[in-house]
């Protein structure tokens, strides 16, 4: 356990790597010189798994009236991400009502962008069989079980204890390499490029 991976914690876990042709390094480095002149930036994604309006906003709602972070937490795998590098040029958290993107922040080829501040290199350990799935349709399932196959990322509520299992718990833990702090309005939808 550590200051982010306690009990009762909310955690977006991400699986993260090479992304619309650019390198994870160099993704790392423009997010934080966006965060340097924005204040936050946007880290983009896709699938369904974190949907916006149905995962990721409730599950961040519920931490922001505790008054509690919520941190994206972050695994570093190998990616051949070679989608365009089309940066979006509007963003929504109702898909509805559209606004520009600050000029000083770029999402590039992505449906999806969790909004992030304090980006920072980590190295520790999540185990995943001390998590639960805390909303959705998923709710109540372990961590160690949802997080598998092709879903590379969730939201999870740390747990006092892990589950109980007759295999080494040491197969439940993701090395985490990358950590930032979402913040409010926490995810939103993308749509349109910039010229």
């Amino acid at each position: 356990m550590n200051e982010i991976v306690r009990p009762g914690a909310g955690l977006l876990f991400m699986k993260v790597g090479r992304h619309a042709q650019e390198t994870l390094a160099d993704i790392i480095a423009r997010k934080r010189a966006e965060i340097d002149k924005a204040g936050h930036t946007m880290w983009g994604y896709g699938g369904n798994t974190c949907h916006p309006s149905t995962m990721v906003q409730p599950f961040a709602q519920v931490y922001a009236e505790r008054q509690q972070p919520i941190h994206l937490v972050m695994e570093e795998m190998e990616s051949n991400h070679w989608a365009e590098p089309l940066c979006a040029a509007e963003s929504s958290v109702d898909n509805l009502t559209w606004q520009p993107i600050p000029e000083a922040i770029q999402v590039r080829g992505s449906r999806f962008a969790l909004v992030i501040r304090d980006l920072r290199q980590a190295d520790f350990t999540l185990p995943l069989n001390q998590t639960i799935v805390p909303v959705g349709r998923s709710r109540g399932s372990n961590g160690s079980r949802y997080v598998n196959g092709r879903v590379d990322k969730a939201c999870l509520e740390v747990l006092p204890q892990p589950e109980l299992v007759n295999e080494d718990p040491k197969r439940f833990e993701r090395p985490i390499n990358l950590v930032a702090e979402l913040v409010e309005p926490y995810a939103v939808f993308l749509r349109n490029y910039r010229e």
